[in-house]
């Protein structure tokens, strides 16, 4: 016996000192692997499959209401906040707005490290959605980021130094990177952002060791239809290239880029990414309104080793609206039709739900998870949908259909349950009207769309604006991917919210627009607890258990597409500072109430101008309101009828023409614009800060 209890502690002395020796940060493939069913938090989804589903059961449907803050902080960065932390040997790690990563220890929220990718301010003006970033990868002592200026960086997990880095994406072009990487057998999964500007997508890995480009994976031909010398060549060449008649996209680009979700499975060693909407979005303008546009709105399947063609499923043929199949997508074993069935789950924006055989990408089902009015259905047989012919927007015709660009879901992540068979849905009833541009002309480093942007420049009265507001809705849906059906449906008050976490305690957590993150009874929708953030929130909340305890962890922070794009619909409420709360019961820590900056108060009455209000209107419209909201009505960035700037012309004039906050993003827009522009947008701010009626809608110069 005794011979015994010292080989026993010779073993879990080497035990210790192999865990010592292998330092802060030691995630492998297997670790990954075996996340799906253990306390731990480990990559972006938990584990491989992506569920977003933890089977801790301390915190549950009984106990939920004694949950309360443990710790918290506060950051240096008042955009969206999108990161979901990762806890890896009691060390919480996440990212803020710009790309910058902190490492806290997880049980006392002790800042451990930060680092600061340093980005150029200006590069803010190339993130069409605000200047997010939804956290890291781990894998074998380092941390792995993807910064706003395409940047891979590598972080040593014990105290956050640069081990190596790579630019991803070609640094004079609008490439992004605002996702995730993930680490799959010491090959770090990067994509990209920028499609509404002009780029041409791909999926690149690289050594997890020391940053050596593998391959990438082009979305798409490139314009002359010459190899790369990637392993996507063969199949642009056998399958892609056909599918691209001639058309705008040889000069733009194409779009196709792949910025959101990639999922490996390690039983098939396949990856799955999702690809983005093509440029201009317009199918007209792209190539002529021919063609499938492969791989846009698709999911690729590749082989894991080789990074070579499998199979793709075509969300969109011929995409014309921005409905991406970037959105996350969940691996899970279903039984359906009596057999069991291994796929992959996706909500992309189009609002159809499809569940795909994994291992062919095979069509099983799809159904809309929200209301549609771009498609009729999907037709199993083909895969391909059932259009409303009016869908194309053809010959200047409008069509106001649901759902809009932002989607029926969108990068908020979705969690599955295998404990009650439900898809948790962040979802959204979001319309829009599309109507091509008439003369569509590239320019480079701006959106280039295709569209008529005036042909969504918001309410006009009163009346149209309580409208707009009614017809914008955020849902919680808990979706039965077998039988194709919402079991219950959670209506939020706003339209913009948060993704989602499952647990084994019979729970959904999720966060909302107005401020407020809460828990719901997984199996009819209840609320069960809420607390007030202080702020929107949008990023999905993780968990984990330490030392005995349970944690629930969120990141705070509005911001992101929809805040930007449509301020007017969401709460009115200044940039905030980003927060991370982090819950467990019996807690009772207090955040401090957060400080409101001060809003600017100018007085417009004897401010003249020389400037056309009315051109002013159509200019701001066309170019200003991606950032700033349509008709000036942001609130959340800049509010440009409220900024002293206008009430001069050399001051607005040394923003917009000059660059002199190109450190704050808002570069100089001197080569798209020109001085009697420029006048006549000031001419439009001042009448919308007197509370004059908007000049309406009115024919592009």
């Amino acid at each position: 016996m005794r011979i015994f209890k010292f080989g026993l502690a010779l073993a879990l002395a080497f035990t210790v000192a192999a865990c010592q020796k292998a330092g802060p940060g030691n995630v492998d493939g297997a670790r990954i692997a075996a996340a799906d069913s253990n306390n731990e938090w480990v990559s972006y989804g938990k584990g491989y499959s992506e569920q977003r589903f933890s089977p801790l059961t301390k915190i549950d449907t009984k106990s939920v209401g004694q949950l309360g803050l443990a710790w918290y902080a506060q950051f240096d960065t008042d955009r969206g906040q999108e990161a979901t932390p990762l806890m890896v040997d009691g060390v919480l790690y996440t990212t803020t707005a710009w790309s910058k990563v902190y490492a806290f220890d997880a049980a006392s929220g002790k800042q451990i490290w930060a680092y600061d990718p340093k980005v150029d301010g200006a590069k803010g003006f190339d993130a069409c959605c605000d200047v997010v970033n939804r956290g890291v990868a781990v894998w074998k002592g380092k941390v792995y980021v993807g910064t706003m200026d395409a940047r891979l960086v590598a972080l040593d997990a014990k105290d956050g130094h640069v081990v190596w880095q790579a630019q991803v994406g070609d640094p004079k072009k609008p490439f992004t990177i605002t996702q995730a990487p993930r680490v799959v057998k010491d090959k770090v999964l990067i994509g990209e952002s920028g499609a509404e500007y002009g780029v041409r997508g791909f999926l690149a890995a690289y050594d997890a060791a020391t940053g050596k480009k593998l391959w990438r994976f082009y979305t798409l031909p490139n314009a002359t239809g010459a190899p790369d010398g990637e392993p996507s060549d063969k199949v642009l060449k056998e399958k892609a290239l056909a599918t691209w008649p001639d058309g705008q996209w040889k000069t733009v680009g194409g779009g196709g880029t792949v910025w959101d979700s990639i999922v490996y499975d390690p039983q098939l060693n396949l990856i799955y990414f999702g690809v983005d909407n093509g440029t201009p979005w317009d199918q007209e303008k792209r190539s002529g309104g021919k063609g499938d546009n492969l791989f846009l709105s698709s999911i690729v399947a590749i082989n894991a080793d080789t990074g070579e063609y499998v199979w793709h499923y075509q969300v969109n043929p011929g995409e014309s609206w921005d409905y991406s199949a970037v959105q996350p997508m969940i691996l899970a074993d279903l039984t359906i039709g009596g057999a069991p069935r291994k796929v992959l789950m996706q909500a992309p924006k189009n609002g159809f739900f499809y569940v795909l055989d994994r291992a062919t990408g095979k069509l099983l089902s799809a159904k809309n998870y929200v209301p549609v009015t771009w498609a009729k259905s999907i037709d199993i047989a083909t895969g391909r949908p059932v259009e409303n012919p009016e869908a194309r927007y053809k010959n200047g015709s409008v069509d106001l259909q649901q759902p809009g660009p932002l989607g029926g879901h969108n990068w908020h992540p979705m969690s599955f349950s295998p404990k009650t068979g439900l898809v948790y849905i962040p979802a959204q009833a979001d319309p829009f009207a599309y109507q091509g541009a008439t003369n569509f002309a590239y320019k480079a480093g701006a959106w280039n769309l295709g569209l008529n942007m005036l042909a969504n420049t918001g309410p006009q009265t009163p009346e149209q604006a309580k409208a707009a507001a009614a017809a914008y809705k955020g849902y919680l849906v808990a979706w039965d991917p077998v039988n194709q059906k919402a079991v219950w449906t959670v209506e939020h008050p706003y339209f913009w919210n948060a993704g989602v976490l499952s647990t084994g305690g019979g729970l959904v957590f999720q966060g909302a627009a107005e401020g407020k993150f809460y828990a719901y009874d997984a199996t009819n929708g209840k609320q069960l607890w809420s607390y007030d953030t202080g702020n929107g929130v949008i990023a999905a909340p993780m968990t984990y258990e330490l030392n005995g305890e349970q944690y629930v962890a969120l990141m705070v922070g509005a911001g992101g597409g929809g805040q930007v794009s449509a301020p007017a619909l969401l709460p009115t409420r200044p940039r905030l500072p980003g927060r991370l709360l982090v819950f467990k019961l019996g807690a009772s820590a207090k955040t401090p109430p957060f400080v409101l900056p001060a809003q600017p108060q100018i007085d417009l009455s004897k401010v003249s101008t020389t400037g056309d209000k009315a051109h002013g209107y159509v200019v701001f419209n066309s170019t200003c309101q991606v950032c700033h909201g349509a008709n000036a009505t942001g609130s959340w960035l800049p509010d440009l009828k409220r900024s002293p700037m206008i009430t001069t012309p050399g001051d607005f004039n040394s923003v917009v023409l000059q660059g002199v906050r190109a450190h704050n993003g808002m570069i100089s827009f001197a080569k798209f614009l020109s001085n009697q522009d420029v006048e006549d947008v000031r001419a439009f701010l001042i009448s919308q800060g007197k509370g004059e009626p908007l000049p309406g809608a009115v024919a592009a110069k």
